[in-house]
């Protein structure tokens, strides 16, 4: 947590084709007194998304930050690169709804999305709903419970 506004920290990274909307998203947390880290990419240059998937995903599986929001063209890759870190739960959304529910059923760490697919006003929706949904717990927690076993126990992580 921000000690300075109680909110939390949230580690941030895109790819060349997520660049624009992550800068989006950057400002919109700054501005409302998230404190961010910015893994990158800084420009629209090709650059490979594993790399920030890595970097994101490492710094909230450590609790440097809270969460994390990733970027790339589809929010395909870049979630499937995040998922592979130890204790990612990094979620592919596409809309308000399902940005909510990754929170909500699902205790995602990180949000994926696509820069190509939807705009930057409705990121930062997506990105709203999620910071501000909590987990839900209950029925859903044996489900996450499986999720962790899956990656501790079958894989040795």
């Amino acid at each position: 947590m921000n000690e300075n506004t109680g909110k939390p920290r949230i580690a941030m990274g895109a790819d060349h084709a997520g660049y624009p909307v992550k800068e989006s998203i950057r400002k919109f947390l700054e501005e409302n007194g998230y404190s961010v880290d910015d893994t990158g990419t800084w420009s629209e240059e090709s650059v490979d998304y594993p790399d920030y998937a890595l970097a994101v995903g490492e710094r909230v599986a450590a609790r440097k930050s809270e969460y994390g929001i990733l970027v790339c063209g589809s929010g395909i890759g870049i979630s499937i690169a995040a998922n592979k870190v130890p204790g990612i739960r990094a979620a592919l959304a596409h809309d308000v709804v399902t940005a909510r529910l990754s929170r909500e059923h699902n205790d995602a760490n990180v949000l994926a999305l696509g820069g190509r697919i939807v705009t930057a006003e409705t990121a930062i929706e997506m990105v709203q709903a999620f910071l501000s949904t909590e987990y839900a717990g209950g029925r859903h927690q044996r489900r996450i419970d499986k999720i962790t076993r899956i990656e501790v126990e079958e894989h040795g992580k």
